[in-house]
């Protein structure tokens, strides 16, 4: 089975993106390689700096992965591996990826400017405003959830933490090579590739230990830092790294699947509402979005790539490996983390002494994720445990365990230090009103190290907390309105500047916003009440934010009805 299931995923991203994503290109996009890029035209060595295709897919596809493209298939194999996996494959298909492809692109024809920017055009100027809002609200929530994955993994995994510093070392150096130095490209992947082979196992050798408070610490001051910098100093040396990683990786992990021949210990199907949020019935629909984003679908990669992607894209033609290709690939990871756990996770949880079973799965699962065998020790034991049932077992599994958490760690990092760029660039794009006046204030706040600084106050003083089971979902009901409200503002991008049919869009908007929508009032109503009694502190600012959200939504919809009327001049 899981030779079976990867083959034909495989198939179905190899075939989409040759054939549906091509169409796009052509017809919808229109992309032209005769177009001068924003990162060409507005060059300012900061933000907009034009990357070599492998350079910057790596940074884009760091940084819209996170955790959740393995953290959300853990999870929601409560569910049982069938919808799980039915669930990554039609997000992907219908959604994600036409999703992530248009809103790279209309902000490249925008000057590289945030969706934000674009739905206030296309749409109305109130729809702009609210929507900054509704993505600084996103931010942090991303910063909450990630900050809390990484602190309990750098607890759990101490070779983890030691091995990503080691790697920030290396691209810190191999930014030097490739743009300082000017060193021949392949040579300097080489040395750089050989780095990263070195940080990981040096990870194995002097792991680090420190406490979840220690790591919060740590990540604060970090991802300050990272944000504020030129963004070829470390972000795109250090994600082009990152995609080695992901492409060993995918290798190593999709050889095993394919040559393990192993069938699948869990359930194919559990029920309709198992325990996955707050220790609470979980049903489906309308929560199944909560709890696997990025690997379906995701808001925040417009946000990547309307922010930081869309400022450092070479040439047009690019947009479609990068947009297009970044999302079908988090799909196949996703895909392989289901794979990994459906095949081989029963059997390490059963030889850790749980007593969990395939008959009380929906009710004893997530319950052990939270507490004795972590959500992403759960990915990377079974990633290593498929490794090691093939001919790959020549590899330690010592380093398949180290390689499989500096996916987790790397990603999310990466995405914790892009979130919190966004956020600054965000919170400078609030305070524009009030640079009129007052002008000192506004130098004073959109200062780049005080508007990253905002961001990531908020967050990790969230992440502090370390309640798990309500950052996730509410990171993820942020995450997927903004997603149907990106589809909503893609639809208008395409009818009014591309002058094409929007059906590819409008469809899937509607049937999102629903869903998404639906399964904010469960969530706030059914969830969080219990949460405020147990942590008022999380509890209230995670209900301020998701009712705020709520009203937006509709405000949102109504905006984007009466818009759909208004008409423009098609793309110069």
């Amino acid at each position: 089975m899981t030779t079976i299931v990867l083959v034909v995923g495989l198939v179905i991203y190899v075939a989409l993106y040759m054939v549906y994503g091509k169409k796009l290109e052509r017809d919808v996009v229109k992309a032209s390689d005769s177009n001068k890029t924003p990162a060409e035209r507005m060059y300012d060595g900061v933000d907009y700096v034009a990357a070599k295709r492998p350079v910057l897919f790596g940074h884009h596809f760091a940084s819209i992965a996170g955790a959740a493209p393995i953290i959300g298939p853990v999870l929601a194999m409560a569910w049982g591996w069938v919808p799980a996996l039915l669930w990554v494959w039609f997000g992907n298909i219908f959604i994600g990826a036409v999703h992530d492809y248009l809103a790279l692109m209309a902000s490249v024809r925008y000057d590289g400017k945030s969706i934000q920017f674009v739905a206030a055009d296309l749409i109305t100027n109130r729809t702009g405003k609210l929507f900054y809002w509704l993505v600084l609200f996103l931010l942090i929530l991303v910063i909450g959830a990630f900050g809390a994955v990484l602190g309990g993994m750098f607890v759990g995994s101490p070779a983890v933490p030691s091995a990503y510093i080691l790697k920030l070392v290396a691209a810190l150096i191999l930014g030097v090579l490739l743009y300082r130095t000017k060193m021949n490209f392949g040579l300097a992947t080489g040395i750089g590739v050989i780095m990263l082979a070195l940080a990981i196992w040096g990870g194995t050798r002097i792991p680090i230990t420190a406490s979840y408070g220690t790591w919060m610490v740590v990540m604060f001051f970090y991802i300050i830092i990272a944000s504020a910098i030129p963004v070829n100093v470390l972000l795109q040396p250090r994600d082009y790294l990152n995609s080695w990683l992901l492409y060993f990786g995918l290798i190593i992990g999709g050889l095993a699947a394919i040559f393990s021949f192993t069938g699948f210990s869990a359930p194919a199907f559990t029920s309709f509402a198992p325990i996955v949020s707050g220790g609470k019935a979980t049903p489906f629909w309308p929560a199944i979005p909560l709890i696997i984003a990025c690997g379906s679908l995701s808001g925040f990669h417009a946000l990547v790539g309307s922010g930081t992607t869309s400022k450092q894209l070479e040439k047009e033609s690019h947009g479609l490996a990068i947009g297009y290709g970044a999302m079908l690939t988090e799909g196949f990871l996703s895909t392989l983390v289901v794979v990994a756990v459906a095949g081989f996770g029963l059997a390490l949880m059963t030889d850790k002494g749980m007593t969990i079973s395939v008959a009380g799965w929906a009710k004893e699962y997530t319950p052990a994720m939270m507490g004795s065998y972590p959500k992403a020790a759960m990915f990377t034991s079974s990633y290593a445990a498929m490794v090691a049932s093939t001919w790959l077992n020549f590899i330690p599994t010592e380093i398949v365990k180290v390689i499989a958490g500096m996916w987790v760690a790397s990603f999310a990092m990466t995405t914790l230090d892009t979130t919190n760029r966004l956020g600054r660039y965000t919170v400078s794009e609030l305070m524009l009103p009030v640079k009129e006046k007052n002008e000192k204030v506004y130098n004073f706040v959109t200062n780049r190290w005080i508007a990253s600084l905002i961001p990531a106050a908020i967050g990790i003083y969230l992440a502090w907390s370390g309640n798990f089971t309500i950052l996730w979902p509410s990171f993820g009901s942020a995450n997927q309105l903004i997603a149907s409200i990106v589809l909503l503002t893609a639809a208008s991008w395409v009818v009014k500047r591309q002058k094409a049919k929007p059906a590819i869009v409008l469809v899937p908007a509607y049937l999102l916003w629903i869903t998404v929508t639906a399964s904010i009032i469960w969530f706030t109503v059914v969830i969080l009440p219990d949460t405020i009694v147990a942590n008022p502190v999380t509890g209230i600012t995670v209900l301020v934010i998701e009712v705020i959200m709520l009203v937006m939504n509709f405000v949102f919809m109504a905006d984007f009805l009466k818009s759909r009327k208004k008409t423009l001049a098609p793309d110069a």
